[in-house]
């Protein structure tokens, strides 16, 4: 199935790329986020398939031939604990480790909710972070979504571990 055009992520993992460098750099003492280390790395992830494309496209033979790492992990981790599809990793996956906030609705009305990766919890509380230092979900995913539909399909999700063919 061809969604969309090759290009059409471009911007926006551009875009996420930009800001969770920035992130990155504000956060760099806490972040204990290094190639191999996948704590957040788990099942169950799941993308559009306007991101399912493109790791299918560059990824074939892996799909094909290779077999996803053990159940409860990622399916796309090698043996160490890297992605094996670093490059054309889902937003999701640019996003992990950093101090998140989100917006969520408690007995009618919006609360502010923050979270991080428990490898990166040392330092300041992040309930004591300016919303300009976290990681804000709710508009790339809408970005997100809007790119799915202006693609043509439906707003389903695949699990990253049906990426690959089975055998």
């Amino acid at each position: 199935m061809t969604i969309g055009r090759p290009d059409s992520l471009a911007p926006l993992h551009a875009a996420v790329n930009h800001e969770t460098r920035r992130l990155h750099v504000l956060h760099a003492e806490r972040l204990h986020c290094r190639r191999g280390c996948s704590s957040c790395c788990v099942d169950g992830l799941t993308v559009f398939d306007v991101e399912g494309e493109p790791i299918r496209r560059h990824h074939a033979e892996l799909l094909r031939t290779g077999t996803p790492h053990v159940q409860g992990a990622c399916a796309f981790l090698d043996g160490e604990g890297a992605c094996r599809i670093y490059p054309q990793r889902p937003y999701v996956c640019r996003t992990q480790g950093l101090p998140l906030r989100w917006i969520d609705e408690r007995n009618g009305q919006p609360v502010e909710l923050r979270d991080i990766c428990p490898l990166n919890e040392a330092g300041e509380p992040i309930e004591h972070l300016t919303v300009e230092a976290c990681w804000t979900l709710g508009p790339f995913e809408e970005r997100l979504a809007r790119l799915q539909l202006a693609a043509g399909a439906a707003s389903t999700r695949t699990g990253l571990r049906n990426l690959f063919a089975t055998k």
